[in-house]
């Protein structure tokens, strides 16, 4: 579904990526893992259009995005949630989900805001209250639930975890995880590798700008070097 061929990206003169190789297949849960710094979040932005590339490719769904603005990425079924949630905050939790259905004016707005609420409750109890006024944890879920509106086959999601109580983590992640038997592809970036590694099918570890390692989930959870640097283990 996704493909990225020896990406570059640079702020300013600074190169921040170098020549990043990654692919993800359909109906897959991929995690990139690593330390602050590592340039995730600079690879993500490149991906939905909000950073420039300097240099390689990125082919989604057959399709070179060289191109391709950020709005246009969505409508072509790549969307992301962000890093710091980057909700609306005053406006309501339910004129954040419209927002995120920007393209649509059909009738499944309704149904996909109704399959919003049935993955995250409390979102419906506090519908019509400023986004603002959520905790970190509710926040986090309105971000994720306002991408899925605008009806991506593959979600980018950026630290959902970041800042959030490990009761609330551990429902991010499961809700993550059911996001596959909706037939969402995902690529996680995540600082908590084990909690990430644990839902995903395949890894790749950044350090630096760099893919430093990459494989299925279960065998790099099991790598002795990722479990010292990465899981503390």
């Amino acid at each position: 579904m996704l493909t990225v061929e020896g990406l570059r990206s640079r702020y300013g003169r600074i190169e921040v990526l170098h020549g990043i190789d990654l692919q993800v297949d359909s109906g897959e849960i991929v995690t990139v893992v690593g330390a602050n710094g590592a340039g995730k979040t600079t690879l993500l932005k490149c991906l939905s259009g909000t950073q420039p590339v300097s240099d390689g490719r990125i082919v989604f769904r057959g399709d070179n995005l060289g191109a391709v603005p950020a709005h246009a990425r969505l409508k072509r079924g790549l969307a992301q949630s962000p890093e710091g949630r980057q909700i609306f905050t005053n406006l309501s939790v339910e004129e954040n989900l419209r927002l995120g259905a920007f393209l649509y004016t059909d009738d499944r707005v309704d149904r996909d805001m109704a399959d919003a609420f049935a993955m995250f409750p409390i979102l419906k109890d506090k519908r019509h209250l400023p986004a603002g006024g959520l905790s970190g944890g509710q926040q986090q879920m309105l971000a994720i639930a306002r991408a899925l509106m605008g009806r991506p086959s593959c979600l980018l999601l950026d630290e959902p975890s970041m800042g959030l109580a490990p009761l609330l983590v551990a429902q991010i992640f499961e809700v993550i995880g059911d996001l596959k038997r909706r037939d969402v592809t995902v690529l996680l970036v995540e600082q908590n590798a084990f909690g990430a590694l644990k839902i995903a099918d395949r890894g790749y570890v950044m350090e630096t700008g760099r893919v430093t390692m990459s494989g299925p989930a279960a065998e790099l959870i099991a790598d002795p070097r990722i479990r010292e640097a990465y899981l503390g283990l």
